[in-house]
């Protein structure tokens, strides 16, 4: 069995998160992760529940809110933005919650961060993932806003979140890395980026990042989490060029999450078999729909 893909709702921004339970059904993925955030559907558990059940899409995680923009959702405290985050997830069926490290300047949450995460990955069924982030560099300044820094495993949690538009950002080898968090990884940001100094979140294949090797990699060690498209689509004029991207995305995901095996004439099946039946690679990598398969979009 393939690894789960699902859709997170901050792929769909600006739009609301309602979109984003109506991407993924119209698309095909297989669940959603939910980014907690101003949104305030994205902050209603229940209302969550109920777009969740409305579409036949089941929530896979929730995404904290720790980013610099969401440090009032869900009170001032971050402690207690962790605890409800696992609250919902337990909620909503979900099995992981995507944390990031503390900034620099929540000195006394830092101090109580890898003793609040271990705490809270007790509760049973749900998942703590702390997530690799980045350095920021502004001019000729490079600075790192995390405490202790940008890479969970220098700390050493339970549980990780490998997310590969943050290792382009932050010029780090997403497979050593990978390797790094080893058999603590239970959760992947799959996404990509061209190495510069900002946060990119490309389409899988239009970056530099070895997206088709860790998938495998994901698909050879058995890994039992979900891989979750979390690319920007901001710039997107129409939904349809939304769901364009979503759908490369998905199809991505699809292509290399699935099983290679050498034949008698040592060449491969699995991918390259899939690659063949749906109407061969696409610019990125991606492939094609063929021409009798009808494909589905969002409603205007």
């Amino acid at each position: 069995m393939s690894p789960p893909v699902a859709l997170s709702t901050a792929s769909v921004y600006p739009e609301p998160v309602a979109a984003g339970f109506e991407f993924a059904a119209e698309l095909g993925y297989d669940a959603v992760e939910l980014m907690v955030w101003g949104d305030r559907v994205s902050q209603d558990v229940a209302a969550v529940a109920k777009l969740a059940e409305r579409h036949g899409v089941p929530v896979v995680a929730v995404h904290a809110p720790c980013l610099a923009v969401t440090q009032r959702v869900w009170g001032a405290d971050p402690v207690v933005r962790i605890r409800r985050s696992v609250a919902a997830a337990q909620r909503l069926g979900a099995t992981t919650v995507v944390l990031h490290p503390p900034f620099r300047w929540q000195r006394r949450y830092a101090a109580r961060f890898a003793d609040e995460v271990a705490r809270a990955g007790e509760v049973a069924g749900v998942t703590v993932a702390v997530e690799n982030m980045f350095p920021v560099v502004r001019g000729r300044v490079r600075t790192v806003p995390y405490e202790p820094g940008f890479d969970p495993t220098e700390v050493g949690h339970r549980h990780y979140t490998l997310d590969l538009s943050h290792t382009a950002t932050a010029g780090v080898d997403a497979l050593a890395l990978l390797d790094r968090m080893g058999a603590g990884l239970a959760h992947v940001h799959l996404a990509d980026g061209s190495g510069g100094h900002r946060d990119e979140h490309l389409v899988p294949g239009r970056g530099t990042q070895p997206c088709v090797e860790v998938l495998q990699r994901l698909v050879d060690s058995g890994y039992g989490g979900a891989v979750v498209a979390e690319v920007s689509t901001r710039r997107c004029r129409t939904r349809y060029e939304r769901a364009e991207l979503l759908a490369r995305s998905l199809l991505f995901a699809r292509l290399h999450l699935q099983p290679v095996e050498a034949d008698e004439s040592g060449g491969v099946e699995g991918a390259a078999e899939a690659a063949s039946t749906s109407g061969g690679p696409g610019p990125e990598g991606v492939p094609e729909p063929s021409a009798s398969r009808e494909v589905a979009r969002p409603t205007v």
